[in-house]
C-alpha cells in the first residue's frame, strides 16, 4: 500500500509570523499525513477481517479520507508560498494579465483576495485556476472536504483556520496575519503554478 510522507518545507524567517507559528502549523500538517494513513490502513484491515460486517465502519472511514486528504494537500500549496523569500508582486506577467482581465486590476484583485480572507469563520481563500473555462476565480471554503471546486488548479492558497496564526495573533486581529501572509509571499511559486497550469 502506498504510504504517504510529510514533505519538508524550506521557509526562511519570516516578517510577522514566528518560527513558533510555523513549528505549530507543521506539526499540523504532519498530523494530517499521519491520518491519511491510518485511515486507509482501518480501511484495509477491516476489509481483510470481513467486509460485510463492518461494511458500515468501513464507509464511515472512507468518509473522513477527504478531511485528511486535502488538509495535507492544502498544506502543501501553503507552505511552499514562503519558500526562497518574498518576492516582488506579479505586475505586468500573465498572471496579473488574468487576473486583471476577471477583477479589473491587480490592485483590485489582491483587495478582492484580502476581503475573501477576512470572511467570518474559519477556511481557505484560494485563487485557483478554472481549466475549462480559462478564467481565475477566488474563493472560500469553510471546510476544505466540502466545497472545493473540480476541475481547477490551485495558484494561491492562504489558510484562514485560527491555527495558522494565534501563536501570533488573537482572532481579532487575523487581518495582521493576512498582511503578514502576502509581506513573505514568494509570488514566483504562483507565477510558477500558473504557467503549469495553462498546459
Amino acid at each position: 500500500m502506498h504510504t504517504y510522507e510529510p514533505k519538508s518545507f524550506d521557509i526562511p524567517a519570516l516578517d510577522g509570523i514566528s518560527q513558533k507559528q510555523i513549528d505549530v502549523h507543521l506539526a499540523l500538517y504532519q498530523g494530517y499525513v499521519k491520518h491519511i494513513n491510518l485511515l486507509r490502513e482501518q480501511i484495509a484491515d477491516l476489509t481483510a477481517v470481513d467486509p460485510q460486517k463492518y461494511a458500515f465502519a468501513i464507509e464511515s472511514t472512507r468518509r473522513r479520507i477527504g478531511f485528511e486528504f486535502n488538509g495535507m494537500r492544502m498544506h502543501e500549496f501553503y507552505f511552499p508560498q514562503w519558500e526562497g523569500g518574498s518576492s516582488d508582486e506579479s505586475r505586468g506577467s500573465a498572471l496579473d494579465a488574468a487576473v486583471s482581465q476577471k477583477y479589473g486590476s491587480w490592485d483590485n484583485f489582491i483587495a478582492h483576495f484580502k476581503q475573501v480572507g477576512m470572511s467570518r469563520g474559519s477556511g481557505w481563500c484560494t485563487l485557483v485556476w478554472d481549466v475549462a473555462g480559462k478564467t481565475p476565480h477566488i474563493y472560500w471554503t469553510a471546510d476544505h472536504e466540502l466545497g472545493t471546486l473540480a476541475d481547477v488548479k490551485v495558484l494561491l492558497a492562504m489558510d484562514m483556520w485560527e491555527h495558522a496564526y494565534m501563536v501570533d495573533y488573537i482572532p481579532a486581529e487575523k487581518a495582521k496575519h493576512v498582511e503578514a501572509f502576502f509581506k513573505n509571499l514568494n509570488w514566483q511559486a504562483v507565477e510558477n503554478r500558473f504557467a503549469q497550469a495553462q498546459g
